[in-house]
């Protein structure tokens, strides 16, 4: 049967990338993890791992199995906590950092949560952009970071968890042609004019994308306000390809704005936490990461 250390043990892999990186982490032997990995993978009856030369990542089921290890963990922890000790009698100070477009759409209801779990916590945020919350992180001076993590260079240094995959689309004015179309790819967007969002790195995560298509857009507007992005679009001055935890179905005028999926744009904009590897970390993270945990921050767009 499944066993919670199987599970820590496919965390750990699936967070590391290589066999050879989590066997260090959970201070077992490579031999022993590879093993675990497979006896899981026969329990549940699908494969969770792609294996290649540079390591290993997650297959569909995987990610999607990773959310609900997860899951089970904070479970579990929960049940441990209820029965050891009233969230009450937990005190301390909590620093967290975060980027701004995170900020806007997931910090208010994260601390909300925490603070109604933990009411004799402090917390504390720190906003700023992500290469100097990185630095934060890792040089002790903050304790957890609530950021994209698709943008993340020092993963060496930083232990991460996705709290949600926020799928791109299109986001058009009412009654745009493309509209009319059953599927719409990066090509067609191509030569439309574009409102680029450059807030939290997104003009530089856009401009992968675009590279990757080996297509060149026509950016006619850069903003670093999402709003303005709204009001732009709704207001037939262009397109733009934005998360979907940015959407909302209308401008702040009122006006109407569509969103539509690209055929050849399966990359997803993955949020999450991120806090320093390697020494014991605060003892408030834990409690602050099992209240992400409880509530996934998934946003679903209506088409």
């Amino acid at each position: 049967m499944m066993t919670l250390r199987q599970i820590r043990h496919f965390i750990a892999v699936a967070e590391t990338g290589s066999i050879s990186a989590a066997a260090q982490a959970v201070f077992i032997s490579q031999s022993t993890l590879t093993l675990a990995i497979q006896q899981l993978e026969e329990e549940i009856g699908v494969s969770l791992f792609n294996r290649h030369a540079k390591g290993m990542s997650l297959t569909h089921q995987g990610h999607q199995f990773l959310r609900q290890a997860h899951l089970i963990l904070a479970t579990v922890d929960n049940a441990k906590r209820s029965l050891q000790q009233s969230t009450d009698q937990v005190a301390g100070s909590l620093t967290i950092g975060v980027t701004s477009l995170v900020a806007g759409y997931y910090l208010a209801d994260l601390i909300t949560r925490f603070q109604r779990a933990y009411p004799n916590v402090q917390t504390r945020v720190v906003e700023d952009e992500r290469p100097y919350i990185e630095h934060l992180l890792v040089s002790g001076e903050i304790d957890v970071g609530v950021l994209i993590l698709s943008n993340l260079e020092d993963r060496h240094a930083l232990q991460t968890e996705v709290l949600t995959h926020s799928p791109h689309r299109l986001w058009l004015p009412a009654r745009h042609p493309l509209l009319e179309r059953d599927s719409i790819s990066l090509a067609d967007v191509a030569s439309e004019p574009l409102i680029q969002l450059n807030a939290d790195e997104m003009g530089l995560h856009t401009q992968r994308i675009w590279t990757r298509a080996g297509l060149t857009p026509r950016v006619t507007l850069r903003t670093a306000s999402v709003e303005a992005v709204r009001s732009l679009v709704a207001a037939g001055l262009g397109l733009s390809i934005q998360p979907d935890m940015t959407y909302r179905p209308w401008s702040l005028e009122g006006d109407i704005i569509e969103a539509l999926p690209l055929a050849d744009l399966s990359e997803p904009l993955d949020v999450g936490l991120a806090w320093r590897r390697g020494t014991a970390r605060p003892a408030l993270v834990d409690p602050f990461l099992t209240v992400a945990r409880e509530q996934p921050h998934n946003r679903k767009v209506s088409i």
